[in-house]
């Protein structure tokens, strides 16, 4: 597993957040807990045609400090779903992120889009959470987890009729994540050593991808601009935080992101493998 100063900060954090909700409630308790009622899925949304927008709902950033620590979690994933965006991100880390499964819950009664559980998830005690909370789909990230986790929680993902959003950050993560069947890719344009952001990380990456995966650029997707060089690029799907929220009016930012919506070229090089949508 890749040792970076960012996960380093974080992950002791999460293990003891994980220690007290499992001494609160038992996994065979949370197992039996009924989910809010049917999720769509977050896959299915994604095979759209066009670029696919996944739009986050993040309070604090561990580099850049408050984002919208005061956001209403209600309003802004309607204004989400109204502005044109395919799914929702619910930061649901605590320390850091200033999120909590409380705004996931919250947003799964006031949005019908699938919604990504966007976490640290290192233990299946966080996957029956997600399911419990409304979730559609869970974030698995390739550095904290070896192989035989990121198989054994894809797997659980699964069972349960989720999704798994798996993020790579360099080559070597990318052929770990190719080999977990099922799974849509992530590629994180930032780097977790430096927190510097280069779309070029996806760009480059996207090539080893298959035609028929479904992959998502996260990070530094800041104006339409961005979004139509991924486009070509062969990305399916954008997950855009940061640049929305700031905006006063998220779905006008949304739709302005995201109409019309962007071709999506062949990761082989061939024209399309989507019709323009309007």
């Amino acid at each position: 597993m890749t040792s970076v100063s960012y996960l380093d900060a974080i992950l002791p954090d999460v293990r003891r957040r994980l220690a007290e909700r499992k001494a609160r409630v038992p996994q065979t308790e949370l197992v039996r807990t009924s989910a809010p009622g049917p999720r769509p899925s977050f896959a299915e949304a994604l095979r759209a045609p066009g670029v696919s927008v996944i739009a986050e709902v993040k309070r604090f950033s561990p580099s850049k400090g408050p984002i919208r620590p005061d956001l209403d979690v209600g309003s802004l994933v309607a204004a989400y779903e109204a502005g044109g965006a395919a799914a929702v991100s619910i930061l649901t880390e605590e320390d850091h992120f200033g999120g909590s499964l409380t705004d996931l819950r919250v947003a799964a009664a006031n949005t019908r889009l699938p919604l990504l559980r966007k976490d640290f998830i290192i233990d299946p005690y966080q996957v029956h959470e997600a399911r419990a909370f409304g979730a559609s789909a869970v974030l698995l990230i390739a550095a904290i987890l070896d192989d035989r986790a990121l198989r054994d929680l894809s797997a659980l993902v699964a069972d349960l009729g989720l999704d798994v959003l798996l993020e790579v950050h360099d080559e070597r993560e990318m052929a770990r994540a190719l080999d977990v069947d099922g799974v849509v890719i992530g590629i994180n344009n930032r780097d977790l050593r430096t927190f510097e952001v280069s779309l070029e990380t996806s760009i480059r990456l996207a090539v080893l991808v298959p035609t028929g995966r479904l992959l998502v650029s996260e990070s530094g997707i800041r104006r339409r601009a961005d979004l139509e060089r991924l486009a070509s690029a062969g990305i399916d799907a954008v997950l855009v935080g940061e640049s929305l929220l700031r905006e006063a009016t998220v779905a006008a930012a949304v739709s302005a992101l995201a109409r019309p919506v962007p071709v999506v070229a062949r990761r082989s090089g061939e024209k399309v493998h989507t019709e323009e949508a309007i």
